[in-house]
């Protein structure tokens, strides 16, 4: 067997599951340039930075791509299958660690936690109680979710029967919708949500799904949390909107270039949460993940398919390239 490739430095667990199997090695960087020249020759391939298409191109030992997490944009699905190439992710194994995130960062907007504990560090304890004035509760407010995966069922369950919530939602398939939220199109969605959750993938239609007119209808001093991929929202037109004041804040956990600049608008508004794409990273969901992936691994090396296939289709050229 060829050697097994991670993008990225691995939870131990998931390290020692596959250093047992065989020589893993571990990207010096995550860029495309890196992961050609290092990644050459690899039996698998554990993906948690995109990968170019030209990866699967002349690969004649590359069995799998297992993405470490759910999202499937870093693979270039097409590619791979072209070259006979399984496709596996880890779906749902960060979800519950993504919606907490979102309860963080909401109840950091509404109580204005940011300015609140910068006020009190710089100029004491009355103008950080000031900031009181302007906090709002969560309780008896709306929550619009922006997709129906595993992490949007998860968010949906805390604000739903943690916090009483009304949730509306929207999604692909408005059979995805648990009972106890409302189905509604994104734009009535909208226009009817005091806090915005996307969680949607990203697909050729979520890209650009929440463009200027879209935020346009959101509720004056609705908030938008974004956990899903940055190209979902139009950057220019939600910073228009932040700094006309038509909107309460965001809190954005994923941006269409990362990392982030250190200039970017997004970090000069008070009422804007960054955070650099790590909803759905702590130790245990590291573990979940990584752990997850190595399973699939070592099921690809033991000559079986990845309970998470997500290109079936390949099977039979696959089966060509490595008969049983």
């Amino acid at each position: 067997m060829s050697f097994i490739f991670s993008t990225h430095p691995l939870h131990p667990a998931a390290k020692a599951m596959l250093e047992a199997a065989g020589d893993l090695r571990i990207a010096s960087a995550p860029d495309p340039e890196t992961l050609l020249r290092e990644g050459r020759g690899a039996g698998i391939v554990v993906v948690r930075a995109p990968i170019p298409p030209a990866f699967f191109e002349d690969a004649p030992a590359l069995r799998a791509a297992i993405r470490h997490g759910a999202g499937l944009d870093m693979v270039p699905l097409d590619a791979a299958t072209r070259a006979g190439v399984l496709v596996a992710n880890v779906p749902g194994v960060n979800a519950s660690t993504v919606a907490e995130h979102v309860f963080l960062v909401t109840l950091a907007l509404l109580r204005r936690f940011r300015v609140m504990d910068r006020e009190l560090r710089q100029n004491g304890w009355a103008a950080g109680r000031a900031q009181s004035d302007a906090a709002v509760d969560l309780a008896g407010r709306t929550m619009g979710i922006v997709g129906m995966g595993n992490v949007g069922k998860a968010i949906f369950q805390i604000a739903k029967f943690g916090f009483g919530l009304e949730v509306v939602a929207t999604s692909r398939s408005a059979e995805s919708v648990p009972d106890g939220a409302r189905f509604l199109a994104i734009d009535d969605l909208l226009a009817t949500a005091d806090i915005v959750v996307l969680c949607c993938p990203l697909t050729a239609e979520t890209t650009g799904l929440l463009n200027g007119g879209r935020i346009g209808r959101m509720k004056p001093g609705a908030i938008l949390i974004n956990v899903s991929r940055g190209p979902v929202i139009d950057d220019a037109a939600l910073i228009e909107a932040l700094r006309d004041g038509r909107i309460g804040g965001a809190a954005l956990d994923v941006f269409t270039t990362q990392p982030l600049p250190n200039d970017h608008p997004y970090l000069g508004f008070d009422n804007v949460i960054i955070t650099p794409h790590l909803a759905g990273l702590t130790e245990e969901s590291m573990m979940r993940m990584g752990t997850g992936a190595a399973s699939e691994a070592l099921r690809v090396i033991n000559g079986e398919l990845p309970v998470n296939l997500r290109n079936p289709e390949v099977v039979e050229h696959y089966r060509r390239r490595f008969p049983a």
